[in-house]
């Protein structure tokens, strides 16, 4: 530092007081926060497998030959539309002769009525035995069972006519076709299995040292690939854990209708576990040099200096320090001006 002695007394120069002078205003142009204790939320994150809520495979209720498969894989099927359909002649058939025999016999009950009535009017003047009332009774009970079987027997065709017409259960994608045109199917056997995108759920195992906070919380969200972080619209937290892992089922359901989420894709969920209270910082203020984080931490005089620091999570803009840094002392928001500040200052101190 130049500087000359006048009557045996120092002064310094006037170039370096103009410096000094520069270093202290510009350490007070450092914009600075106080470290402070934050209460934070616990979070814990695992890995997990999309689902589709609604997922099934469709079976043939009847023997039959395959006329027609509608759709084909990665097709797009409305609820109720047809897929696959059957030879019907038989069906129709029966069901014709089901029709039939409801009209016979709906006939063969009219006729009987009208006998009754006759029956009954001529027992109200005595001019008929009772025991021919008793008959006449008797056979529109029988009429009317017939007619009530028939019907009976003409639900059951048309039942049997409306499983040749496989429909959609719901709106959907179809994922596997099973079967060809020309195959006779029986029953039970599958026909093509589909999976609806507008309901979606996350498969995921949690460890027996999370699940009860899991369970006492009951918060979730889902990371995405993509950035985007999805809230949980419910959890279901399965009661008995898997014997080789000792892990608990969790289900996290996700809010209906959301694109870009796709059944067998990996993402992250993050359960919430509590809360605790941590020394935070801007996370702007936190610097990385190589293998080094640190804060520039401007003392009371407005001296700064480097500090190097262990960091955690990182939340909401905002850093925990989990050691290095102590409450109220003061970090600069621009480390970049901070730095050039400390070399000055350094530059200054060797003057």
């Amino acid at each position: 530092m130049s500087a000359v002695i006048r009557n045996g007394v120092l002064w310094p120069g006037l170039f370096s007081i103009v410096w000094m002078l520069t270093l202290t205003w510009a350490a007070a142009e450092l914009r600075t926060e106080s470290a402070a204790y934050v209460t934070t939320t616990q979070r814990s994150e695992l890995d997990g497998v999309v689902e589709a809520v609604r997922q099934s495979t469709v079976a043939a209720e009847i023997v039959g030959r395959v006329e027609d498969v509608m759709f084909d894989v990665d097709d797009v099927v409305e609820k109720g539309a047809a897929i696959i359909r059957f030879r019907d002649t038989e069906q129709r058939a029966r069901a014709g002769q089901a029709s039939a025999a409801v009209e016979e016999a709906a006939a063969a009950l009219r006729e009987v009525e009208l006998e009754f009535a006759r029956t009954k009017d001529l027992d109200a003047r005595k001019l008929v035995a009772k025991s021919e009332l008793d008959r006449m009774d008797a056979a529109l009970s029988t009429a009317q069972a017939r007619l009530k079987a028939a019907k009976a027997g003409l639900i059951s065709a048309r039942e049997q006519l409306s499983h040749t017409e496989v429909k959609a259960p719901y709106s959907g994608i179809v994922v596997a076709r099973h079967v060809e045109v020309g195959e006779t199917v029986g029953v039970g056997q599958a026909l093509m299995t589909g999976l609806s995108l507008e309901e979606l759920r996350v498969d995921v195992r949690v460890p027996q040292s999370l699940v009860d906070l899991v369970r006492r919380h009951g918060r979730a969200s889902v990371m995405l690939s993509d950035g985007r972080v999805l809230p949980a619209a419910s959890l279901t937290v399965f009661p008995y854990a898997n014997k080789p892992s000792h892990s608990f089922r969790v289900r996290v359901k996700l809010a209906p209708g959301i694109q870009g989420v796709y059944p067998g894709s990996f993402v992250k969920v993050v359960f919430e576990t509590g809360e605790r209270a941590s020394l935070m910082v801007p996370s702007k203020a936190v610097v990385r040099r190589s293998e080094v984080t640190g804060v520039y931490v401007v003392g009371p005089e407005g001296a700064v200096f480097m500090r190097q620091l262990r960091p955690g999570r990182t939340d909401d803009e905002r850093t925990a320090i989990l050691a290095g840094l102590a409450e109220g002392e003061r970090v600069a928001l621009n480390p970049v001006l901070a730095g050039k500040v400390l070399r000055d200052q350094r530059a200054a101190a060797h003057e």
